[in-house]
């Protein structure tokens, strides 16, 4: 039987530059991602963190990074609740079309029926709909459409 995971894709209207810099840099992250502030140098084999005030959020290391097309981390728990589990991967595919961005976001190498799956299934694309909003109007979307059941870093 094969590991779940987890794929959503998107076209936004914006550059793969720009794009790129939205994944990338924390000031930015912080303001789509639901107060989660990313911080990296980028490069593979690299650490990378995601931060809040408030609730665990995820670590790992950089496994790709080639601007503006392709970037890849692990994704490890930062939760109690969440050690037993497996270290995951994310990889964002950015494809440029035109004036749009076709992006292709796959998590996986999940636990089957754990906790993290369950969480980004919610999670992400709550967090690329507001990632999508900021680039194309300058707005993420409201902090509050976030449900209390979003606190762990499980979701994305």
């Amino acid at each position: 039987m094969s590991k779940p995971e987890f794929v959503y894709t998107t076209y936004i209207e914006t550059s793969a530059e720009k794009l790129w810099h939205a994944l990338t840099d924390g000031d930015f992250t912080e303001r789509y991602w639901f107060g989660h502030r990313v911080a990296s140098d980028w490069k593979v084999g690299s650490p990378y963190r995601f931060t809040h005030p408030e609730r665990p959020s995820p670590k790992g290391k950089v496994l790709i990074s080639d601007p503006p097309r392709k970037l890849a981390y692990t994704w490890e728990a930062c939760s109690d609740e969440l050690k037993h589990e497996r270290i995951s991967r994310v990889t964002f595919d950015l494809e440029p079309r035109g004036n749009i961005v076709k992006l292709t976001v796959r998590h996986d190498n999940l636990d089957e029926g754990g906790k993290t799956f369950l969480g980004i299934s919610e999670g992400w694309p709550m967090v690329l709909a507001s990632l999508k909003s900021i680039l194309e109007t300058g707005r993420p979307l409201p902090s509050d459409l976030k449900s209390s059941s979003q606190k762990e870093e499980t979701h994305a």
